[in-house]
């Protein structure tokens, strides 16, 4: 059987992540998207896949919509920083991981690539970067969406060792580029434009074009190891680099004031005490505002030299983004 015609089931198909994915893997594959009735498909109606809709929280549907196909990418998840109770991430992070790994089991899928975050992974310094062999830094922060994606992924490297579970794991960091619908982290960008003062977070990240994650999807159905895991890391940058990197795109140029560390957060958690009083969910909470004051910093050399990536300059997926939003009267 010639890689043409074997399918793939793609989760989370209508996010930024998803939504890339698919343009690449359906030109190679029969593609299948597992979407939830009702949801929002304009990055994806027009391609050229199957529709299977069911719920990803539902074992029944996942085990229907996994059946006879060779490989699954699981890159659904819930990402929200805000206005999301712990069960709910627990649901669609963990449950629905469980429920996909039965089913690949169930159905002797040759290979699930999961799709993590870099976060369960510690992070280093632009000298130091972390990468894979670095162990989980962040469960003192106490974040729903970070604790809940560790918790699925040790899950997964569990069934791989006990049941011998055929499984990928990607750990990508801060994706950028176009057809970020929602939007999701496309929210930095329409942060960035059309001020006269930008205030900016101290600390920085690993940012990565998400056509170099998707990339490395395809090239881990294709050699990934089963076992391993692999971070999908660009480029590290501070905050005000990729401010500075958004103005000259976007032909602006505000007036830039730095947050001091101590006074976000402060904010947060005063924010975060708020919420909790009055029951309401403010953006900046005490989980984003400690992230926002991290050096984020992580290492994609593993999956360069392994994945064969050529990782894309920031600056190119800030741009593919920002053009993104523009056409689509987002800005």
């Amino acid at each position: 059987m010639t890689n043409r015609k074997k399918k793939v089931l793609i989760t989370g198909a209508n996010g930024l992540l998803g939504s890339n994915l698919v343009r690449l893997l359906c030109n190679k594959y029969h593609v299948r998207l597992l979407v939830r009735p009702g949801s929002d498909l304009k990055t994806i109606k027009n391609l050229n896949c199957e529709f299977y809709y069911g719920d990803i929280c539902v074992a029944e549907d996942v085990r229907d919509a996994v059946n006879d196909c060779n490989f699954v990418v699981h890159a659904a998840s819930l990402t929200t920083q805000w206005g999301v109770t712990y069960s709910d991430y627990k649901l669609v992070n963990i449950t629905s991981t469980k429920h996909i790994v039965e089913a690949c089991l169930l159905h002797k899928v040759e290979k699930l690539i999961y799709i993590s975050t870099a976060n369960t992974i510690g992070h280093g310094s632009t000298d130091k970067p972390g990468n894979e062999l670095n162990a989980f830094s962040l469960f003192h922060i106490n974040s729903g969406y970070i604790n809940t994606k560790y918790i699925a992924q040790q899950y997964v490297q569990e069934q791989i060792e006990s049941n011998n579970l055929p499984a990928v794991i990607m750990n990508p960091t801060f994706m950028i580029g176009a057809y970020d619908a929602k939007p999701s982290s496309g929210q930095i960008i329409l942060y960035g434009i059309n001020k006269k003062i930008l205030f900016y977070p101290p600390g920085g990240k690993n940012f990565v074009h998400v056509n170099d994650v998707c990339t490395g999807i395809n090239n881990a159905i294709e050699q990934g190891e089963i076992g391993e895991m692999y971070l999908l890391a660009g480029q590290n940058i501070s905050y005000y680099d990729f401010f500075k990197m958004l103005n000259k795109i976007s032909g602006q140029n505000p007036k830039m004031i730095r947050i001091p560390p101590s006074l976000l957060k402060i904010a947060g958690n005063t924010s975060s005490k708020f919420g909790k009083i009055t029951g309401s969910s403010p953006k900046l909470n005490y989980v984003s505002a400690y992230m926002l004051c991290l050096g984020n910093y992580y290492s994609g050399q593993k999956s360069e030299r392994e994945l064969g990536i050529k990782y894309t300059a920031i600056e190119d997926a800030i741009k593919s983004a920002y053009d993104w939003f523009k056409e689509n009267n987002y800005l």
